[in-house]
């Protein structure tokens, strides 16, 4: 089963709760003793500082959310943070557990207005709570311990801007230079598709453009304006190259998506396809409509929709 971009959040958070744990639990302990005294706060959490794998400042806040101490960092002792009220912080806001250790979600830091988190340990006298043991992370200082995630490959629709959704029975298609010369466009993307190395496209309809990546320069696009989607020399650019093995899309069923697309386009003069997508690899396609509704779904599943389903 594909994981999704939230599966593979909670595993890294995992992952750093699980190495983060132990050693703040330790560290709240010998805090414990020094409560209330800013120096000595400072002196056990720059001995400790190294304990906390990654970590960017070490401090103490009492319940009200208050720092007793300094910031100590990597370097030792960072100033003029004692006193400083964290309460309207993102992590003070969150519930700590009842087994005392919070790994916060991440937030946009004050000081560098960077992606970062917080570890909160419960610091406790007794049966009595102190205050906690806080430990800030910048997320660049995080090693990636889980896979980069799949993107599902069901149905997701996605609605646009809500001023377009309002207007569009006002509008009607206005035939582009693109659609003038449609079937000689499709006849073009079918072959950079399939034979010429191209693995992905963004066909935008009305504005009679596509943008293309391709095998051989893939962290690159290129733009076909009306002019080159109406030369079929356009194809002697691009070299021949075989069709990828791994392509989630076959290459037979890429002319059937572009009629398919042709038809979404051509149907209904109010609800008309504006843009859409095709990603080999992914075997996604994407449809936006005049309405600036965007759906995303498997190839196989757009095409077993037929113009009454949309319309």
């Amino acid at each position: 089963m594909k994981k999704s971009w939230k599966d593979s959040i909670y595993l890294q958070r995992e992952s750093l709760a699980r190495v983060l744990r132990e050693p703040m639990s330790r560290l709240a302990e010998h805090c414990a003793p020094a409560w209330g005294d800013r120096e000595k706060l400072n002196e056990v959490l720059a001995a400790a500082h190294a304990s906390i794998p990654n970590c960017t400042f070490l401090y103490c806040v009492g319940m009200d959310g208050v720092q007793r101490c300094d910031n100590i960092g990597q370097e030792g002792v960072a100033p003029g943070h004692c006193g400083r009220n964290r309460s309207q912080r993102p992590y003070m806001k969150e519930v700590v557990p009842s087994w005392g250790f919070l790994l916060s979600d991440a937030y946009v830091s004050l000081l560098n207005r960077r992606p970062s988190l917080t570890a909160l340990q419960v610091v406790r006298e007794g049966e009595c709570i102190l205050g906690y043991l806080g430990a800030d992370f910048d997320l660049r200082d995080l090693p990636v311990t889980s896979e980069l995630y799949d993107e599902p490959g069901y149905w997701r629709q996605i609605k646009g801007d809500p001023a377009i959704r309002s207007t569009v029975f006002l509008q009607s298609r206005v035939e582009s230079q693109m659609d003038r010369h449609i079937e000689r466009a499709c006849a073009i993307l079918e072959e950079l598709l399939t034979q010429r190395g191209v693995f992905q496209c963004v066909i935008h309809y009305s504005s009679s453009r596509v943008t293309i990546w391709t095998l051989d320069d893939p962290y690159r696009y290129r733009l076909l304006d009306h002019e080159a989607l109406n030369d079929p020399d356009i194809c002697l650019v691009f070299p021949l190259c075989p069709y990828p093995a791994n392509a989630e899309i076959p290459a037979g069923e890429i002319k059937n998506i572009l009629e398919t697309l042709h038809s979404l386009r051509t149907h209904d003069q109010t609800f008309y396809l504006r843009s859409a997508s095709i990603n080999i690899f992914n075997g996604i396609v994407s449809v936006t409509f005049s309405c600036d509704g965007s759906h995303y779904m498997s190839y196989v599943e757009f095409l077993m929709k037929d113009t009454n389903f949309w319309f």
